[in-house]
């Protein structure tokens, strides 16, 4: 048995897929009571469960300011700045690896632990 990801399900219906849906679900919400009615309606049509096309429209909601929250160029750039946190905050752990690694060799190449700018004869 073959089980999706959700990366995996994101992928499965083209851009043009989802927009489609979306209008006819706002073009059909009219001859329904409910938007949910329409969503359940429209949903097996495109061979999607209702959840799927309900999420979609919410998002085109938020998109085009009818609803509150994040817009998809808002989330995308979130995902793209937690990303770039993330493999800053790897590079940094690496950074620090190497240098504490490399710590005791820098410390023997200089002589020692004195301190700088002191002679050996200093005490």
């Amino acid at each position: 048995m073959m089980v999706m990801t959700k990366s995996k399900m994101a992928n499965r219906y083209s851009p043009e897929v989802r927009a489609r849906a979306v209008r006819m679900a706002f073009e059909h919400q009219g001859l329904y009571e409910t938007q949910a009615g329409a969503i359940a309606a429209i949903a097996p049509k495109i061979d999607c469960i209702p959840q799927t096309l309900s999420g979609w429209v919410k998002q085109a909601e938020k998109d085009s300011g009818m609803r509150d929250g994040l817009t998809s160029e808002e989330r995308d750039r979130i995902k793209a700045l937690e990303r770039e946190n993330r493999e800053l905050r790897q590079a940094n752990e690496i950074l620090r690896k190497v240098s504490v690694y490399l710590a005791p060799a820098r410390i023997a190449a200089s002589g020692g632990c004195r301190a700088v700018g002191r002679n050996s004869t200093a005490h």
